[in-house]
Parts: C-alpha cells; structure tokens; sequence
C-alpha cells in the first residue's frame, strides 16, 4: 500500500528552507477575512484572491506545498487554467482539506471532535482525480479543568489515525494536525503537558492502524503559554519546551514536522520557529504551515484593488522567505523590512 512516490512527497513537503502554506479557509472563514477589509465574500472575489496566492512569481523557492479549499480546487484563474495547475505550475503542491470541522462531543463539557469520516474514501478518490498530493485533517484540544479529557484525546486521535491510514490507501499524503490551543491562561508547563499527552495517544493509533510513519507529515502546535497567561515565555523557553515534547513523542521516522501558528502573532511565530530550528539538528525537518500569519499582510495590501495585486504577491513573497529563513535557524528580526 505504501509506494515510493508518497515518501519523495512527503519529503518535498518538508523540504530545507520550504513551508506549507494553509490556504483553506471554509467559505465561512473567508468571509470574516474579507469582511475585516471591507470586501465582499462572493466567489468571484475568493476566486480572485486565491488567484492572488497560487500565482505569486517564485512562491515555489520557499511555499513546497499549498493546502487548499474545496471550492478552490475547482476553480479556475481569470485566464481559464484551474487554480490547482497554476500551483503545481509555480513549484508548488497541492494538497486538501478534507475533515468536515469540529463538532461537540458528545459526552463532554464543550469538548470537540473532528467529523468527516463518512463518504472520506469517495472523495479522496475525486481528489486524486483532481490532481491532490497530499491532505490535511485537524483536531483540536483545549485547555481547562479537567480538559483535554483522555477521551477527547482518544477520540480524536482515533479519527486522526483513521483519515490517515484512509489517505495513504488513496495514495495522498496525509498532513496529520493535532492542534492543543493557545486560548486561555493556562502556563508552558501545562501546554507540554496537554501536548506529550495528545501526541503519544496520535503516534499510538497511528501504529495501531498500520499508517505509514514515513508517508506522513505531522502539523502540531508550538509548545507555547495560554494568550491570557502573563508573563509570556520567550522564544528560547518556547522552543526548548516544545523541541523537549516532540523527542518525546514523535518517532524519528516521521520526515518533517510543519508547526501551526495557531494564533501568534506574524513576527512571534516566525521568531519561535527560527528558535526551535536553532537547538538543531533535530531528528525531522521542522518547518511551518502557517495561513493567517503569510496571508493576512498580503490581502490587506491588496484589499481587492487591481493595481494592488503585484504588490499583494510581493508581501506574500516576502513574509514566505523570512520563514524559509526561520526554517534554517538564521532569521533576524531585521530581515522584516528588508
């Protein structure tokens, strides 16, 4: 079941110096960013921006992979070429989001579940047909009272493992996403806690259903503090927390870890990754996959406006390459206004 092919993508996607970009808004979430600029979230417009973002010149020289929407995968650039192929075009990959978002669990305080297991083997297989070469399944996990609980960690690791072990069947590499939030107070010793605890749960069903540990990337968060916690770690404390978690945890087989932001700020999450990437070498290439943090400074410069979308591309190139240069430990803060 497991080919050659699957393992050389899944090492392109974590190739040195290179990130995955998170362009996989749902419809609902698009609609608040653009709603934040003052545009419209009709499909014409969505079409436009994420044009904007799979053609961006030489994305390919630091985006490997770009995970994409639905809707977006079936649209085509104002020229008539499908979205998809102008990625590929650019160097870029194109993988897809494929769970259906996090429910309630039934059973627990306000805990949640990822659902999209139903009908997953028929539309991984369109998928294929569409040229995917890799998807993306998130959980989440929150931190509180007595949260997360082992049975929301077990739930959603079982579901984690199932979509995964059905990707690789499809032959897709699947990007695996156990995201421990940053909301609340809660202090670094505990996001470590709730992190080790989700990840050797992940990594058990993932043996447990024959996934193959090699045609994989793993997308986790940074170990970091609650956003309402005070004093914040710095970067140093972040990355040796989270560097302590993932040897703990993560199997060298695993060829590349590409974090979350997960709520950071732009510069904080560059800044942290060029902190874990400096306690080197690590068993994995640890990238990044980030989406508001490289998207958010670009839309807002292009704001709809069609003489604003050369310069759109070069923020986005830019905010692409400060994190390639995280991704081999020499980012410097003076590299932002370069």
């Amino acid at each position: 079941m497991f080919s050659d092919d699957m393992r050389l993508i899944a090492q392109q996607m974590v190739a040195p110096g290179k990130g995955i970009l998170a362009a996989d808004e749902s419809t609902g979430t698009m609609e608040k960013r653009l709603h934040a600029v003052g545009l419209d979230s009709n499909e014409e417009v969505r079409r436009q921006y994420r044009e904007l973002i799979v053609s961006t010149p030489e994305l390919g020289s630091s985006i490997s992979g770009v995970i994409l929407y639905d809707e977006t995968v079936r649209q085509d650039s104002g020229s008539g070429v499908p979205l998809r192929k102008i990625a590929e075009q650019n160097g870029v990959l194109p993988g897809i989001k494929v769970d259906k978002g996090a429910k309630p669990l039934a059973g627990t305080d306000g805990e949640k579940i990822t659902e999209g297991l139903d009908g997953l083997r028929d539309r991984l297989a369109e998928y294929v047909q569409l040229g995917m070469k890799f998807t993306k399944w998130r959980a989440v996990l929150d931190i509180g009272s007595g949260r997360p609980s082992d049975y929301a960690i077990h739930t959603n690791a079982h579901a984690l493992a199932r979509y995964a072990a059905l990707s690789q069947e499809a032959g897709l590499v699947p990007m695996v996403e156990p995201e421990v939030l940053m909301d609340g107070d809660h202090s670094l010793a505990a996001a470590e806690e709730a992190s080790t605890r989700a990840l050797r749960r992940v990594f058990a069903e993932l043996a447990e259903q024959h996934v193959d540990l090699e045609s994989m990337v793993l997308k986790p968060n940074m170990v970091v503090a609650g956003k309402d916690h005070s004093p914040q770690p710095g970067s140093v404390e972040v990355a040796e927390a989270t560097v302590r978690t993932l040897k703990r945890t993560v199997p060298a087989a695993v060829p590349g870890i590409a974090f979350l932001s997960g709520g950071q700020s732009d510069e904080e999450a560059t800044v942290n990754l060029n902190a874990i990437n400096q306690l080197g070498p690590l068993p994995w290439q640890v990238t990044f996959s980030f989406g508001r943090g490289l998207l958010a400074p670009a839309l807002q410069e292009w704001v709809g406006r069609d003489e604003k979308f050369d310069s759109a591309q070069q923020v986005l190139a830019h905010r692409a390459k400060l994190n390639g240069a995280a991704c081999e430990g020499r980012y410097e803060s003076a590299l932002e206004n370069a």
